[in-house]
């Protein structure tokens, strides 16, 4: 599989955590939420999550990020917590000048696509959620054996996560990837070790374990797809269905996996970014020019949708039927309304925000 060509940058979070973000692809905006063991420039390369990429940054402007302590980003400068990586997904949407996106949540990214849609509703225009929860092993009534098994997790992670010998960590990437070739459990092996220190992983699965949005989830009303492995050892498959029914009208999809993360060439690996396209198209690509930049007149959204296309000043007076100077002059009121200092950066914004995808109109 050819490497994709990736624009890596930093923004500062709420905190002043320093945060990597990369955009790949070209289109609609779609935002993935940061989970465990990320590692923006590892992954690109990756026969476990170059795939992914590759599917989700067709016809989107794909935006990933690292979350802090983990890949490119800085160390956590204050306790983890779901606030915390909520204000790094925050800042790295604003960094990246996005109005409007589809978000997309996977393991412990679903909790926090939720919070955030809940907390900024007028910015998600769908949420997909795959192989994610709404409430963490801790706050699933848990037995005093899965308690003691937690705690076991977290010691095997302090003690054998940072070593040579992966055989430690292959208990982790046994839960995650079990249907695994040998070269894509190698693989998860070393980024288990590469993408965060022991005690910043064990600190990250300690706070997963006591997450909670489900009062968060039932706020938001945005089209959401929710889709889970029958199989999946790391996140059971009932926490699907419950994440689900907590979300007002959210679509539920099983997958006949009993991967966490999806392989490709698995058959329910293509049969899921099938589904996750055609729930874009139909819920984000074509709702997005109409919901983003609320401020623009009908006018002013006709012509930023030439200007999406790249018409030039010239061109556009031609299709609308209008004087030069006078093109100008709306042209600088759009501008000014994205915020936007250049032509090129207006462009960005609006295609983006889902201009610039239908048909030239005519």
């Amino acid at each position: 599989m050819a490497r994709l060509s990736q624009s890596i940058r930093f923004c500062t979070s709420a905190d002043q955590t320093r945060i990597a973000f990369a955009t790949t692809g070209q289109g609609t905006a779609v935002v993935r939420a940061a989970h465990f063991l990320t590692h923006l420039d590892f992954d690109l390369n990756s026969p476990v999550w170059a795939p992914w990429i590759t599917e989700l940054s067709e016809g989107h402007t794909l935006l990933r990020y690292d979350g802090r302590g983990c890949g490119l980003s800085d160390a956590a400068r204050t306790p983890l917590s779901l606030d915390a990586w909520v204000s790094d997904l925050e800042a790295v949407v604003d960094a990246a000048g996005l109005e409007r996106f589809a978000l997309f949540g996977c393991s412990q990214g679903a909790a926090i696509s939720l919070a955030y849609a809940a907390r900024h509703p007028e910015r998600v225009s769908c949420l997909v959620l795959l192989g994610g929860y709404a409430r963490g092993p801790l706050q699933r009534n848990p037995t005093p054996e899965q308690r003691k098994q937690a705690q076991l997790m977290l010691d095997l992670i302090e003690l054998g996560w940072g070593q040579d010998n992966p055989a430690f960590r292959q208990v982790f990437t046994s839960l995650f990837i079990p249907g695994g070739s040998a070269e894509q459990v190698s693989w998860f092996n070393e980024l288990e070790r590469l993408s965060c220190t022991p005690v910043h992983a064990a600190q990250m699965v300690a706070a997963f374990g006591q997450i909670d949005v489900c009062e968060l989830a039932a706020r938001v009303h945005c089209p959401t797809l929710v889709l889970h492995a029958r199989g999946d050892a790391r996140v059971p498959f009932e926490e699907g269905r419950h994440l689900a029914g907590v979300i007002p009208g959210a679509r539920f999809v099983p997958l006949d996996s009993r991967n966490h993360v999806l392989l490709h060439g698995e058959p329910a690996f293509a049969s899921c970014f099938a589904e996750i396209q055609d729930f874009l198209q139909t819920h984000h690509r074509a709702a997005a020019p109409r919901t983003a930049f609320p401020t623009l007149t009908p006018g002013e959204r006709e012509l930023l949708e030439l200007l999406a296309h790249g018409l030039d000043n010239l061109q556009i007076s031609a299709h609308l039927g209008l004087s030069e100077k006078t093109v100008r002059n709306k042209v600088s009121s759009v501008f000014a309304k994205l915020d936007a200092d250049t032509r090129a950066q207006a462009i960005v914004r609006a295609r983006d925000a889902g201009f610039g995808c239908a048909p030239l109109p005519r």
